[in-house]
């Protein structure tokens, strides 16, 4: 049946029942979609191709597995505040997400159930100092030592945890869930594809920690997670060996050299500093007065240096030796990375087209 997705779509259109009803060409009535997104009748297949030209989407998306689902999709901060935007978001997640499990089953891969450590989620009960144990345990369970991560997607693709980069406004980022009928649930994080490259490296780290921590109702979660995220992407033993415990001043310039180490922003740097002692209130206020007139405490508070995002590249290689080894055709690749069927061998070839869509 249709009918949840129908509905996603029709509000990520934001059209009522009579004005999908309009859009169509009143092929049907609105009480008519009213009853297909109530899984009380199907339309034929005239009317479902009217429907999806009409909300810009396919009729492979209206009739997906309707066992997928997601569950606590939330938007930190309440930056949406359309029903619009966020079933917009939620539509293109679950059609993308969607693609990518297909290709898994057809390759027959079992990297859905991700690489979740036997302790996690990790209990955060008292202190926001709890994250950095957290994010110790799982460099730890994941064999990462005390080295930065070069390439945070590739890490958590690889264990499991899908990572969908879409354009978002004023949102950074989420995470949340997807489940299907007898299988574990899918853990994904989703990325603004507009931010530069190191704010969205700690966003994603961020969102891990919603994923892998279990926070006390009496602690601020973001908080939390953006102490779990600094402690994932620098921690104190490599922090400690390129600026030392203790110091009483931070140049600029030596703050420049550090976040393409550890691959983050000049603030996330100075605030890891702060949460670790390494400088005092005094000198953390100094750095940021400085950062307020360079104007990198606004939107879109992109700083020197700033570099390109790491796009996740897993799922076209998937798509890639699915179609090398024969297990899908070039039209089915052509569906799955939503490129023209011309444009696939370019891709095969390592050229990106025009027409893709990085996801």
């Amino acid at each position: 049946m249709i009918g949840n997705r129908l509905k996603l779509a029709r509000t990520a259109a934001g059209l009522s029942l009579r004005g999908l009803a309009e859009v169509i060409g009143h092929r049907v009535s609105a009480q008519a979609i009213g009853k297909y997104e109530r899984d009380e009748t199907m339309p034929g297949s005239g009317v479902l191709i009217a429907l999806a030209d009409g909300l810009h989407t396919t009729v492979d998306y209206l009739l997906g597995d309707p066992d997928l689902l997601l569950d606590d999709l939330k938007f930190r901060k309440n930056a949406f505040t359309s029903k619009r935007a966020v079933a917009r978001v939620e539509a293109t997640v679950l059609a993308d997400l969607e693609r990518y499990l297909a290709v898994e089953d057809i390759l027959g891969l079992s990297s859905a159930r991700w690489d979740q450590p036997r302790e996690a989620p990790y209990p955060v009960r008292h202190d926001v100092i709890e994250a950095d144990r957290a994010a110790d345990a799982l460099r730890l369970h994941w064999g990462l030592g005390h080295e930065p991560v070069p390439n945070l997607v590739e890490l958590l693709e690889e264990r499991g945890i899908k990572i969908f980069a879409l354009p978002l406004d004023t949102v950074g980022g989420l995470a949340a869930r997807a489940r299907r009928a007898g299988l574990a649930p899918v853990p994904f994080v989703v990325v603004n594809a507009d931010d530069w490259g190191e704010r969205q490296r700690f966003t994603i780290a961020h969102e891990l920690g919603h994923i892998v921590l279990d926070v006390s109702r009496g602690l601020d979660a973001e908080r939390v997670a953006h102490r779990f995220a600094g402690a994932l992407l620098m921690p104190a033993e490599a922090l400690w060996l390129e600026v030392g415990k203790r110091r009483s001043a931070l140049a600029l310039g030596e703050l420049l050299a550090l976040k393409h180490v550890f691959g983050v922003s000049i603030q996330a740097l100075t605030h890891r500093c702060r949460d670790l002692d390494i400088i005092g209130v005094a000198t953390y206020r100094a750095l940021f007065n400085e950062f307020e007139r360079l104007g990198w405490r606004s939107h879109p508070y992109k700083e020197y240096g700033a570099t390109v995002g790491e796009l996740p590249q897993r799922f076209g290689r998937l798509c890639l030796r699915a179609l090398a080894e024969g297990a899908i055709t070039e039209s089915k690749a052509a569906e799955l990375l939503k490129i023209r069927i011309s444009d696939v061998n370019d891709y095969m070839r390592g050229i990106l087209p025009a027409s893709a869509t990085a996801r």
